[in-house]
């Protein structure tokens, strides 16, 4: 990534760290807060090049051309940190590990850096420990916290860092942008607009789990549209198989909510849809189906979630709603 890259997407961002680049007064600590975790790394390389970087005009920084650069992009700067989650956490002996390396000097400059990634992971222990570094920071040292839940993170940390809060990118941008990545445009469109979750479930597994969810949504409007009869059977049979707890069962909820809004997309017109690999099913829905009907089963969907998080019962809710959903109330 580089700064007109940036600009284009979070212009407020760059300028507030491309003034601060300029000027040579960075502070000791930011903290990234957003939803693209790519777009949080990539600015976070990219302002460590730009702190690293030995060109003598700060307006050229990063040169991209200088030896400190081209270790920075290339993952191998020996003053250039990055840590991530062990697991499912950040635990205190890998802060450990950090502040022990940079209480060494620099190995080939005065400047070190170091970059936290999903931040709001760290262990309490973890978070603890990486305080004392941000209130002592010593020498010149770059932090940069990336987090997707600022509110995770402890109060102590986030006041002793520079928040900059990156503005979340379009549907249609997200979807762009993981097809560039190689996802299908069926799972690129799902995933522009349920993002990284479940959460707790392992990346690796995690495709999966929401191809086969999108599949049951899928299937489970069209018995409401087609044999609502059908639709309870198939809610024992799969939906409550595969969407087993409060959690899941809420992005199901979401998952259906945005094919309700497809259908009404479809009979407006609009092309920015969730299943677009589904247009003629959603025709044929939205021929037989009102905007008011539409909205109601919306109405309905997103009433479900607020029950759902007040703790009713997943089976009752969900049979209430499949009930909302035939009637179109």
């Amino acid at each position: 990534m580089e700064w007109d890259a940036l600009r284009a997407e979070q212009p407020v961002v760059t300028q507030l760290l491309q003034h601060a680049v300029w000027r040579e007064r960075l502070p000791h600590a930011y903290t990234f807060e957003g939803e693209d975790r790519g777009e949080l790394i990539g600015a976070a390389t990219l302002l460590c090049r730009a702190f690293m970087c030995s060109s003598k005009e700060p307006k050229d920084k990063p040169c991209n051309q200088c030896s400190e650069c081209k270790r920075v992009l290339s993952g191998n700067h020996p003053d250039v940190t990055f840590i991530q989650p062990d697991g499912l956490s950040i635990k205190k002996g890998q802060v450990e590990l950090l502040q022990k390396e940079f209480a060494f000097k620099g190995m080939e400059s005065v400047k070190k850096a170091y970059i936290i990634e999903e931040a709001d992971k760290m262990t309490d222990s973890a978070a603890n420990s990486l305080l004392t570094s941000l209130e002592e920071p010593g020498g010149e040292t770059l932090a940069i916290l990336t987090t997707g839940n600022l509110h995770f993170l402890l109060p102590t940390i986030v006041s002793r860092s520079q928040v900059l809060s990156f503005t979340p990118l379009s549907e249609s941008k997200r979807q762009e942008r993981l097809q560039e990545q190689g996802e299908t445009l069926e799972l690129a469109a799902i995933k522009a607009r349920v993002g990284d979750k479940p959460t707790e479930i392992p990346a690796e597994e995690r495709k999966t789990w929401i191809v086969q969810g999108r599949q049951v949504v899928i299937q489970l409007a069209e018995e409401v549209f087609k044999r609502p009869p059908q639709a309870k059977l198939l809610l024992q049979e799969k939906w409550h198989t595969h969407f087993k707890d409060r959690g899941s069962i809420d992005i199901g909820l979401d998952l259906f909510l945005y094919w309700y809004r497809d259908v009404l997309y479809t009979k407006w017109g609009r092309e920015d849809l969730a299943y677009p690999d589904q247009l003629e099913r959603l025709k044929a829905e939205a021929f037989n189906r009102s905007e008011y009907m539409l909205a109601a089963n919306m109405k309905a969907v997103m009433e479900a979630k607020k029950y759902l998080a007040a703790n009713v019962n997943p089976q009752l809710l969900m049979e209430r709603l499949l009930l909302r959903l035939q009637e179109g109330s």
